[in-house]
């Protein structure tokens, strides 16, 4: 095996920055409990509300809007579970939403998306015309592909009919500007440990005005919006890595030329990337090896060294079909031999080298067996 290691997985989850980490290590010097009144409780709700002001301030939120929770499942599980409407979402959303959805007492409705997964803007507006007050949810970008959807164009069509509209934008912060004004939803979803924040820790962005019940009940936490002690250290660590976004964000240009380079070289193996029509996250690519199964790309290049995926981190290390690109249409002998290759800050130009020809090498030794074989 290699011995040094090479991490081409940060959709999934990324290295804590040293901000965050330090942020972190020095709120878990905090005694106080945040919702008491004495002077170690106000000096830990100190450092929960700069936290706030600093994750409202990546998004162009007030601070009274944001609600921390416990990531973005739990974020999209409040919203769906939150709001007594019918509810909208596309085909390619994550499993929390998804999920979600087929729970909530008022019915859900999903939308088809195109080749490249870019949501069926037409058959929306069908839908939100025969599901009047509806709430659409939409991701701003796929986990999976990076396809970037339409949400500002998609929310003006819902507020258009009487819908509400949330937007789970976990993947955005750090790759690409996140505003939710530009935007225009009414509720957001963000995580902290997909831009350099700890696991754990994630955030629903409520606009002022927008009625949501608690999921969880007990306490005044959050304006009683999310009952529950505080993780004071997740938060301050969360509030430091938002600090630093815009940073992490500015090498986009960088990493989008090493993905381009990455798959270059793939497809001139015959990878095919799936969602390369649609305007996409600048570290993300969806790559198919034709004939060679994902679980043993992934297995192979883990031998080397080297860590990717298959899609989404939340299936407990499984493997198994998508339903992303199932509703791209991608075939299911092909969609089976899917990864995802998602680079980040840490990633150089060698790290991108030593996986072209990692990956490439296993193309080669499959192939020329089954040449081999069928020679013989």
């Amino acid at each position: 095996m290699t011995a040094s290691r090479i991490y081409l997985d940060h959709n999934a989850t990324t290295p804590v920055s040293a901000a965050a980490r330090a942020a972190v290590t020095e709120a878990l010097d905090l005694l106080g409990n945040p919702s008491s009144v004495h002077r170690p409780g106000a000096a830990a709700r100190q450092v929960i509300e700069r936290a706030r002001e600093q994750v409202a301030a990546m998004v162009g939120a007030q601070p009274a809007e944001i609600v921390f929770t416990s990531g973005g499942t739990e974020a999209n599980n409040c919203v769906l579970w939150g709001i007594d409407r019918h509810i909208i979402v596309s085909a390619v959303e994550h499993d929390s939403v998804l999920a979600a959805a087929q729970r909530t007492p008022r019915g859900a409705t999903t939308v088809p998306v195109d080749a490249a997964g870019v949501i069926d803007l037409g058959a929306l507006q069908h839908v939100l015309n025969t599901n009047e007050g509806a709430l659409l949810s939409l991701m701003l970008a796929n986990n999976e592909t990076g396809v970037v959807q339409p949400v500002r164009e998609a929310a003006a069509m819902a507020h258009a009919a009487g819908a509400m509209v949330h937007c789970d934008a976990v993947q955005g912060p750090g790759k690409i500007s996140v505003d939710i004004a530009a935007l225009g939803v009414d509720l957001l979803t963000l995580s902290a440990h997909k831009f350099g924040g700890p696991m754990g820790v994630g955030a629903l962005v409520v606009r002022t005005g927008v009625v949501l019940s608690p999921s969880q009940v007990g306490g005044g936490q959050e304006g009683y919006r999310r009952a529950g002690t505080q993780n004071v250290p997740g938060i301050a660590g969360f509030g430091a890595a938002a600090a630093g976004s815009s940073d992490a964000a500015a090498d986009a240009s960088r990493i989008a030329g090493l993905r381009d380079r990455l798959e270059a070289a793939c497809t001139e193996c015959g990878a095919e990337v799936m969602g390369a029509g649609a305007p996409r996250l600048p570290n993300t690519s969806c790559l198919t090896m034709p004939g060679i199964s994902s679980e043993t790309q992934i297995m192979a290049l883990d031998l080397d060294g080297i860590a990717v995926s298959a899609g989404a981190a939340c299936s407990s290390g499984k493997v198994g079909p998508s339903h992303v690109l199932a509703a791209m249409g991608v075939a299911p002998d092909l969609a089976a031999t899917a990864i995802r290759v998602s680079l980040g800050r840490t990633t150089t130009e060698a790290d991108v080298a030593r996986f072209i020809s990692a990956w490439s090498a296993l193309y080669q030794r499959k192939h020329g067996a089954a040449t081999t074989r069928r020679a013989s």
